[in-house]
């Protein structure tokens, strides 16, 4: 009797590890595939260097697109152009 125990639990376990597997494959057919980017023909753009500015208040520099430009000088911030005009 024992034997007969023994080989049904095998079976089950058996049926039940297939089972198993069976699902994991069809949720993997079943997930959308991305595909592949296209790859790009050419190199992107380099950033070119930009001349660096001082504030004329606080002597900070940067890139000349980030300063205010205002009669003829540049300023970090408009409270330093503010304070700057004050003078």
């Amino acid at each position: 009797m024992g034997k007969l125990i023994f080989w049904a639990v095998v079976i089950v376990a058996v049926l039940l590890v297939l089972r198993i597997l069976a699902l994991q494959q069809q949720k993997q057919a079943a997930e959308p595939r991305a595909e592949p980017l296209p790859r790009r023909s050419k190199a992107p753009p380099v950033n070119q260097p930009e001349s660096m500015v001082s504030c004329a208040h606080c002597g900070i520099h940067m890139p000349r697109s980030e300063a205010l430009l205002i009669n003829g000088q540049t300023w970090c911030s408009s409270e330093h152009a503010k304070l700057g005009q004050r003078r």
